[in-house]
């Protein structure tokens, strides 16, 4: 098992204390490189130290067997809202990635299969691009 060094936050739950890598079998055509993370092309995604996520969501806990899962899931996940890759093309992938790192971490076949079925089923609004929520504008009385 790989480490992953966090510690946790007010306002977001987790943030990074040590840059992180891992090789995925998501190869993008080109290099995605963002301030906080990138994934390269021969699939080694590279996590940078103080990137924050708020690892495992909806009703489940946040377990050491969870949290390298869940790292990665989110960046796979801000990658695809940010059109880097294309959700409908990569995001069942990043969902199976989820549960494999969930396996190799010790969590239950069970359970690690609930998860899965949990973010195919109720996760496509969070890979969806970030244009295609509508914008809120407030104005604010001076």
């Amino acid at each position: 098992m790989d480490h992953i060094y966090y510690r946790e936050l007010k306002n977001y739950k987790y943030q990074l204390m040590q840059d992180f890598e891992i090789q995925i079998d998501i190869l993008p055509q080109t290099d995605l490189v963002y301030p906080y993370f990138a994934l390269h092309t021969n699939g080694l995604l590279f996590i940078k130290k103080a990137y924050a996520w708020d690892g495992p969501s909806g009703p489940s806990r946040d377990t050491p067997d969870f949290m390298r899962a869940s790292l990665v899931h989110d960046a796979l996940y801000q990658l695809m809202q940010q059109k880097a890759l294309d959700y409908k093309v990569h995001r069942k992938r990043a969902d199976e990635i989820l549960r494999e790192l969930c396996r190799q971490d010790g969590m239950s076949a069970f359970r690690a299969g609930y998860v899965y079925w949990v973010v195919r089923w109720f996760g496509e609004g969070y890979a969806r691009p970030m244009d295609e929520f509508k914008v809120i504008v407030h104005r604010v009385p001076r």
